[in-house]
């Protein structure tokens, strides 16, 4: 599934991810502002501008800006019916998880725009990591000891990793809750990050 700019863009889910592979899809949510505004609404939303704005370290009126960027390539939509009253505009996330286009044979256009869009997700993860990190001590014990991070490695062949990785899909997906009707008491976000890189060199594999 390809979502192009104009479309009306659905959330994901992690066993059936919409693939982005328009570039201008993805510059337009690699800039750091966005990934902050979209995150947010996706898992804390709906919010208003003014919301987003003291996530994003924006003004109101340069977050709508942005907001309306988004909503042009189909991340967020507005959700009247979560206003409070008829002055509010919320905003909530419309395309949710999505998975980044790597085809060898895309354009370079196309590889630039997605590698972009992974490295700034990416260092929103590590600012998120750092600032968890940063105040540890003050999190209750048992979230302690259930965060953090994993290191491993795998010697399979390029079809097993696909395997392992749908595997690990499947086992997240009854974890995501978006309703937050079917979320248990106690249910809080995490982000989790999922690295599966070669440990060799490209003339390995040949």
């Amino acid at each position: 599934m390809t979502s192009e700019p104009g479309q009306t863009a659905v959330p994901g889910t992690l066993d059936e991810l919409p693939t982005l592979s328009d570039p201008r899809m993805m510059r337009a949510l690699a800039h750091p502002a966005r990934i902050a505004i979209w995150t947010h609404l996706g898992f804390r939303g709906p919010a208003t501008a003014t919301e987003c704005a003291e996530v994003a370290g924006l003004s109101p009126s340069a977050c709508s800006y942005h907001l309306r960027t988004l909503a042009k390539y189909g991340f967020v939509e507005e959700d009247r019916d979560a206003a409070a009253d008829g002055r509010e505009r919320p905003w909530r996330a419309r395309l949710v998880y999505f998975h980044i286009s790597g085809d060898p044979g895309v354009p370079p256009a196309t590889q630039l725009a997605g590698q972009l869009l992974a490295e700034n997700m990416r260092v929103a993860a590590e600012d998120l990591r750092a600032r968890y990190l940063a105040r540890k001590s003050e999190y209750p014990a048992d979230w302690q000891n259930a965060a953090g991070e994993l290191f491993s490695a795998a010697y399979v062949t390029a079809a097993e990793l696909d395997e392992m990785r749908a595997k690990v899909v499947e086992v997240m997906t009854p974890y995501l809750r978006l309703d937050p009707a079917e979320r248990p008491a106690g249910t809080l976000p995490v982000r989790i990050v999922l690295d599966a890189f070669p440990w060799f060199g490209p003339e390995e594999a040949r």
